[in-house]
């Protein structure tokens, strides 16, 4: 069962910012939190996630960035009490899953998070 499970997983087309983070599948749960699925799928608030499904006509942050997952943990003005640093365009890869493995890190990802989702209002497009 878990070999058929890993090869559906390794081989599927659906949840690859995910299966880059975590390729092997697991009886184990992990100890992700809502937050954290957020983030690390980037499927939430963001506005770049909204109008790639037609859900926002503009997929800008209030700040005037493209509003992705990494914006808002890297660059955003209103979040920069929880940033981290922002990883080289050819290592976000390697950065993701580094934060997924670091406390500290998720814990900065699970302020920002929270933090949109009470405010939503402050990161709609100008």
């Amino acid at each position: 069962m878990l070999e058929e499970w890993q090869t559906s997983w390794k081989n599927g087309d659906t949840g690859r910012k995910i299966y880059n983070i975590l390729p092997s599948v697991s009886l184990r749960p992990t100890n992700w939190i809502k937050e954290d699925v957020i983030f690390f799928s980037q499927h939430g608030h963001f506005p770049a996630y909204l109008k790639r499904f037609h859900l926002s006509d503009s997929g800008y942050c209030s700040c005037g960035g493209i509003g992705t997952a990494l914006h808002y943990a890297a660059e955003c003005i209103f979040t920069v009490s929880w940033h981290v640093r922002k990883p080289a365009p050819n290592f976000e890869q390697e950065w993701l899953k580094r934060v997924a493995n670091n406390l500290v890190s998720r814990q900065k990802i699970r302020g920002i998070i929270k933090f949109i989702s009470e405010n939503r209002d402050l990161f709609r497009p100008p």
